[in-house]
């Protein structure tokens, strides 16, 4: 009797994907899943705008954050693709965004959440952020339509809050605006 032996997926398997599917390694297993659908990239898009600007480019907002739609991070042997991330401006620089992926964990994740990846990203993904010390993550679901935040408290995740519908929110690390969760789901 042989035992098999899986072997430890790699960066090279992640360049090796067809282009229209998003790969990631987490925990050494290679996941791939094609583009989202509609809800999701609505949702992901519309998160991306309404703090974008504010926190991103200083309109309306306190600035001081970069943030970015599907960034490719490597954190330790993982290779994570958040559906947006954000890093205080005071943690990196230029040279922090100059290459294909980026090796500085963030401030901030957002998830959106599809029936495809929703145990993924709960799980496995959530442990990584954890694990890498990022401080805030959302959770969002365009199907349920809901919005959960979430902090970390020492190595766990705490759930700060959960919103629903057409509810406007003020959510860390971004409560200096509101966010009208409606725009999340409706075009």
């Amino acid at each position: 009797m042989t035992a098999s032996v899986r072997r430890t997926a790699t960066y090279e398997d992640v360049l090796a994907a067809p282009e229209h599917m998003i790969a990631q390694v987490l925990f050494g297993v290679l996941h791939t899943h094609p583009r989202p659908a509609s809800p999701h990239a609505v949702a992901s898009s519309r998160i991306g705008q309404d703090i974008g600007g504010p926190f991103d480019r200083g309109r309306g907002g306190p600035g001081g954050w970069v943030i970015l739609d599907e960034p490719e991070l490597h954190l330790a042997a993982d290779i994570v693709v958040p559906d947006l991330a954000g890093w205080r401006r005071e943690r990196v620089d230029e040279s922090s965004f100059k290459g294909a992926f980026i090796t500085v964990a963030p401030d901030w994740i957002c998830e959106v959440l599809s029936p495809s990846t929703e145990a993924i990203d709960r799980s496995d993904k959530m442990d990584i952020y954890a694990r890498e010390a990022v401080r805030h993550a959302w959770l969002v679901d365009p199907i349920d339509k809901t919005l959960e935040v979430y902090a970390l408290e020492g190595s766990r995740w705490t759930r700060v809050r959960v919103a629903r519908g057409n509810a406007t929110v003020r959510a860390e690390p971004f409560e200096a605006i509101e966010l009208m969760l409606n725009g999340f789901w409706e075009l």
